[in-house]
């Protein structure tokens, strides 16, 4: 392992004496709301990074590496090894109405990306997996998303599908057989579903170092998940505000 990664720097340093890198760092609340009932939001501090020099990538809080692809002026596409953090979940002792519910965990998801860009339109691809054995299962993603410039702000508009299969929908808002013994909810098993996601970045540049950068998004949970009987609310919303610093090496 140590030899692998003495040679990943060394590639990296290789290629960055050919071209300069751009890189994108920050740090900034990030705010995600629960759907569950009396569950309080989910608040961190998150640090920012976009980085990508075709061989490695970071976007916000997703990183990669490219195994094929092609970068052009106006079209560019890739195949990539993807990982990328879940923040989702409660523990009994969050609420009252959770109280005899074992704990659903965070997890970490890994799998194969596609991304392919026109200009300023971009389409992702995602097979992910639970390579923490949380949820135990996959997901499909695919996000679209353009760009547009209005004075010194920049939007980066998207939509997005995911969908969730039956074991990870069951395991988040499902009911067990043995929860159902300890507390007053009847056994629940939702079948997979479509989750659909809207959300925006703004870009607001203070200078040519400086910006501040916000995430708005919401996401509506598959149909299938809303008649849990853990669920108050059927839409997450959730928001980042970051100041950022751009600059090459």
């Amino acid at each position: 392992m140590k030899y692998l990664l003495i040679l990943l720097l060394f590639v990296l340093n290789i290629y960055a004496d050919d071209t300069k890198q751009k890189i994108t760092i920050g740090l900034g609340p990030y705010i995600q709301t629960q759907p569950y009932k009396d569950v309080a939001a989910i608040f961190v501090l998150s640090p920012v990074i976009f980085f990508d020099n075709s061989l490695f990538y970071i976007r916000w809080s997703r990183f990669g590496m490219y195994f094929l692809g092609s970068k052009g002026k106006e079209f560019s596409w890739g195949l990539s090894l993807t990982a990328q953090p879940r923040t989702f979940g409660y523990e009994s002792s969050d609420s009252s109405t959770v109280i005899g519910m074992d704990e659903r965990e965070n997890s970490f998801e890994g799998g194969v990306a596609f991304s392919a860009s026109y200009n300023d339109a971009y389409l992702e691809i995602m097979a992910l997996s639970d390579v923490l054995s949380r949820h135990d299962t996959w997901l499909l993603k695919a996000e679209l998303g353009d760009e547009y410039n209005l004075g010194d702000f920049t939007f980066y508009p998207s939509a997005i599908l995911t969908y969730q299969s039956d074991e990870f929908v069951n395991y988040y808002y499902g009911v067990k057989a043995e929860e159902a013994a300890r507390t007053s909810y009847g056994v629940y098993t939702p079948k997979g579903g479509l989750q659909i996601g809207v959300q925006t970045f703004i870009n607001y540049d203070i200078n040519d170092k400086f910006s501040v950068l916000a995430n708005l998004r919401a996401d509506q949970i598959p149909q299938s998940a809303k008649n849990s009987p853990l669920i108050d609310e059927s839409t997450i919303y959730s928001g980042l505000l970051s100041l950022i610093y751009t600059f090459e090496y």
